[in-house]
């Protein structure tokens, strides 16, 4: 099978011949650290906000290389907006959120265009331009058509809080003003359904739809506010991609257990990256099993950083064991590739998959 079947099937909830490979974004110093193993034609280490385009093309082969050296099944990539500088550490989008740049980790939304519902017709009618699609085209251009490709969109909650420039000021107003959030998730979707026939169009396989729900203790929000303010609108942007012939993932961190049957019901083909810390793989299967596919779980707050080669493998053989049966389930980390993370772990977490996730599952102790 190619990589793009594998991972197909595996959303379809099915067994293809082997547990798929796939990760949803691997940083900037990771790809260095990584490509080492690959080539001595590496980049200078640069956060994203500091490179050229021509740094950005280097760095787009070189991750190119990796998944293909590694025989990685999936390619992420994902919208991206531009930001112009606004002085200092600060940068702003063409929709007017400013955000606080960093050497490492995302920018993060410290003032929005949105404050009330005064503002919302600042906003209305927004859509992503041809270019927040250029990493897409680039890496199917590259890569080909054998890896499935998912391409990363923000989702309601999260584009509605980067509008209001911070999450904190959005659960606020769930409180103080559900018909102000209800316009603005309305704004947001709208958006979201806009980047999914975009994404469709050039070639993707699938939607991530990222933007964290939960914590380790449980939700951001109350389940009556998940169903009341996004679940409605996140089955639209669904049935939208599922129209188009595209599988939706849902990346969030966190303990969504409160939530779990309502992730389910709203349609998501796959969950990412059902984290350790707080949810037990095996149990989450036992629960959705035949209707949502599992994606993730290898820890990498822990293991993938400070764990040895030995200690990855068994976890591996470990997670396969729980989560592979029966098949709907994609192996990756459990978040992303960041700093932090071993190259030489990553790189024995790949070929694990690969040495214990030949279906039928039957793994013997590593």
């Amino acid at each position: 099978m190619t990589g793009k079947e594998r991972i197909l099937k595996a959303l379809e909830c099915g067994e293809p011949d082997r547990v798929p490979v796939f990760e949803l974004a691997i940083n900037e110093p990771s790809i260095v650290a990584l490509g080492r193993h690959f080539t001595d034609d590496l980049p200078a280490v640069k956060h994203v906000s500091k490179m050229t385009l021509e740094d950005k093309v280097k760095y787009l082969d070189l991750l190119a290389l990796i998944l293909t050296e590694l025989g990685n099944d999936g390619v992420s990539t994902m919208l991206i907006i531009s930001k112009e500088p606004a002085g200092g550490d600060l940068a702003r989008d063409k929709y007017g959120t400013t955000y606080m740049l960093s050497e490492v980790g995302e920018p993060l939304p410290v003032g929005g265009p949105v404050q009330g519902p005064q503002d919302l017709s600042k906003v209305a009618g927004i859509e992503p331009d041809p270019v927040d699609f250029l990493m897409l085209e680039y890496m199917i251009q590259k890569m080909g058509t054998d890896v499935a490709h998912l391409f990363g969109i923000p989702g309601p909650f999260r584009t509605s809080w980067q509008l209001m420039g911070g999450m904190d000021d959005l659960l606020l107003a769930y409180i103080r003003n559900p018909d102000f959030v209800l316009d603005l998730a309305r704004i947001a979707t709208d958006f979201n359904k806009a980047a999914v026939e975009m994404a469709a169009d050039r070639g993707t396989d699938a939607i991530t739809l990222q933007g964290d729900l939960a914590f380790n203790t449980s939700t951001l929000m109350s389940p009556d506010q998940y169903r009341q303010f996004l679940k409605p609108f996140t089955a639209e942007i669904i049935e939208f991609a599922h129209k188009k012939g595209l599988k939706v993932i849902k990346h969030s961190d966190g303990n969504l257990w409160p939530i779990l049957e309502d992730l389910v019901e709203v349609g998501f083909d796959g969950l990412h990256p059902i984290q350790p810390q707080c949810m037990d793989i095996k149990e989450v299967k036992a629960s959705i099993e035949g209707r949502t596919a599992l994606v993730g779980n290898i820890d990498c707050s822990f293991l993938l950083p400070f764990g040895t080669e030995a200690e990855v493998e068994k976890a591996v053989a470990e997670t396969i064991q729980a989560a592979a049966p029966g098949g709907g389930y994609i192996i990756s980390s459990s978040n992303t590739i960041h700093p932090g993370v071993k190259a030489e772990n990553y790189i024995a977490m790949v070929r694990a998959a690969k040495k214990y996730g030949k279906y039928p599952i039957d793994v013997p102790s590593p």
